[in-house]
């Protein structure tokens, strides 16, 4: 953190924020650029709410109160949150994973792992956070937390009496610093393919973003347990050579091919999972998993790389705690009410999860495989027509629908998706089809579905909401598909959660 200005004062602070709103008295206010505000023009409000001192990067004179300016607000907001709970990474062994995709499933497969290890473990994802037994809900539209939220856990986590602690981090966590000064041991990469380039304007700036965690290890400070400052690689993904250029410390890579440091060999594909032996020049273990893919091998050999290479988990214990993984909430998830045909609910929202989601499908069924799902508004738009050209060429039958279209227009977005779908062949009316109301999608799927065939519902997973405009409608993915089901069974079932697109008169514009 590099103060231009001011000095730091032994005055008491009661709390830190970066939002003006929750100030209360002796609380620290860090005033931030970005987004759809600045900050700094609510520094005198936050100060009228009792603020004791104000961090921010603009000149600032005539306050009140202790002001110091900073280089950058969002980095310094990290180091200060860690220092008002006491650097509690400092006392844990951390592990962060990050990635386009599989992060939220190789987190819980470290965690699995450390549980079944006898270690104390917590974690930090995108759809919950585990602290001992209290399980918090996290899956409403989230990425990585802020930073004192982040550091507020971790502090939590280390009073229960955790030792290990395993934290999932978006690319924007890492562009925003909000997970600066987590003291990271480990860090794994699960894979960097095409996302969030309306963020972050470039492939190679999204890259550079996902090292970051690669970086910040050697940095770590000693610590008096594990510290293996150990970087777990994807040695099948395009970005390998890249990231083991930024690596400072050690690092061992994983993957499907035979030149990785841990591999799979004898990879056997069922519908209810998926078993291999994963090998090293050390150890050879055999690997029974719940999930399925290919991709979810690559995301246990990440998960072992980490905990038996990283930590010194012994092979069999490893191996134990990756097959007491049920599954993931919204992470091929199937929905059975006796129908005749699969019916399952995925997070794929990139185009290289919707493909490997597909190519997972195929392998559970001769049947066809119908998919269901849309493109986010103000997102990344070049998104849209690859994921519809990935489904014309994977999928059977295709059917285009909303999510989370905010302030676009839904008819545009389905329009820029139907022209991908055209550009690889695919007849509207034949091939797919465009609904904008995502129950109605849901139902329509399954009348199209023949015994044996899949429908998968792509895109929303575990969320639990939907953005139409600035207003986020309650919106579970799997009890949709349930009521969906049960209308389609003629049986009692939940009702289809409301959307705007429902009302009689929507136009989409």
């Amino acid at each position: 953190m590099k103060i231009l200005r001011g000095e730091p004062i032994a005055i008491p602070i009661s709390g830190i924020v970066s939002d003006s709103r929750p100030v209360m008295p002796g609380f620290l206010f860090v005033a931030m650029t970005g987004g759809s505000s600045d900050g700094h023009d609510y520094i005198r409000e936050a100060i009228a709410k009792g603020a004791a001192a104000v961090v921010g990067e603009r000149i600032a004179d005539g306050l009140s109160v202790p002001y110091i300016q900073v280089e950058n607000s969002r980095q310094a907001l990290a180091h200060l949150a860690a220092a008002y709970y006491g650097y509690p990474a400092r006392h844990l062994t951390m592990v962060g994973v990050t990635g386009t995709d599989g992060k939220t499933t190789t987190s819980n497969l470290i965690y699995r792992i450390l549980l079944a290890a006898g270690l104390k473990a917590g974690m930090i994802s995108t759809v919950n956070a585990v602290i001992g037994d209290e399980v918090l809900d996290t899956g409403f539209h989230v990425t990585t937390p802020d930073a004192p939220e982040v550091q507020h856990y971790l502090k939590r986590m280390l009073d229960a009496g955790l030792t290990h602690v395993v934290l999932e981090t978006t690319s924007h966590g890492w562009a925003q610093y909000r997970v600066d000064a987590c003291e990271f041991d480990i860090g794994v990469i699960t894979n960097i393919t095409h996302e969030h380039l309306d963020y972050h304007g470039s492939f190679e700036a999204y890259r550079a973003a996902k090292a970051r965690l690669l970086l910040t290890l050697g940095e770590t400070h000693l610590k008096s347990g594990d510290n293996p400052k150990l970087a777990v690689l994807n040695r099948d993904d395009d970005s390998y050579d890249y990231l083991r250029g930024v690596v400072q410390t050690r690092a061992v890579s994983y993957g499907l091919r035979q030149d990785a440091d841990l591999c799979a060999e004898d990879i056997r594909y069922d519908p209810s999972g998926i078993q291999f032996t994963a090998k090293t020049s050390e150890f050879r273990v055999t690997i029974e998993s719940n999930l399925i893919g290919a991709y979810n091998v690559s995301n246990c050999l990440a998960a072992l790389a980490a905990t038996v290479t990283g930590l010194g988990i012994p092979p069999a214990t490893a191996a134990k705690g990756i097959a007491g993984l049920p599954g993931i909430p919204g992470r091929m998830e199937r929905i059975d009410l006796g129908q005749e045909f699969l019916a399952i609910v995925d997070f794929a929202h990139t185009p290289n999860a919707l493909r490997v989601a597909l190519q997972a499908a195929r392998l559970m069924t001769n049947g066809r495989v119908i998919t269901v799902f849309g493109s986010a508004g103000l997102r990344d738009r070049e998104k849209r027509r690859m994921m519809a050209e990935v489904s014309a060429e994977l999928a059977d039958l295709t059917v285009l629908t909303a999510e989370d279209p905010r302030t676009e227009s839904l008819n545009a977005i389905l329009e820029e998706m139907a022209q991908g779908a055209r550009s690889k062949g695919a007849v509207e009316g034949q091939d797919f089809w465009r609904i904008p109301d995502r129950g109605e999608a849901i139902r329509f799927g399954l009348q199209l579905a023949k015994p044996d065939d899949i429908v998968l519902a792509c895109g929303k997973g575990h969320e639990q909401s939907m953005c139409f405009g600035e207003i986020e409608y309650p919106w579970d993915e799997r009890t949709a598909l349930r009521a969906a089901l049960a209308e389609y069974l003629k049986i009692d079932g939940p009702q289809m959660p409301y959307l705007p697109t429902q009302d009689e008169g929507f136009e989409g514009d």
